[in-house]
């Protein structure tokens, strides 16, 4: 069973670290800032949603393991936040045409 455990964890991480990865790329890659924010906003709160589902096993108890949840969640609270504040503010700076 450990095993099974320690390959799910290791596939888990390394999938959010691929995310990590994609979302970096993006926000390199992209042309505009909203197509940048929206990939890397996206891509790195999935990266670490499964980094953390890859650690959850080895927390070493429940308060650990919630720990690492609220750590999670206050990352999407914040990513969601801070991209709605640069969003508005480049939407104030750039009107549509």
């Amino acid at each position: 069973m450990s095993l099974l455990l320690t390959l799910f964890s290791g596939i888990a991480i390394a999938a959010g670290v691929v995310f990590f990865i994609a979302g970096s790329v993006a926000l390199l890659r992209f042309p505009d800032p909203l197509s940048r924010l929206h990939a890397l906003t996206k891509a790195d709160s999935l990266g670490l949603g499964l980094i953390v589902l890859g650690l959850l096993p080895w927390a070493g108890g429940w308060l650990a393991a919630l720990k690492l949840i609220l750590v999670w969640l206050l990352v999407l609270l914040a990513g969601a936040t801070a991209t709605q504040l640069i969003a508005e503010r480049l939407r104030r700076e750039d009107p549509p045409r």
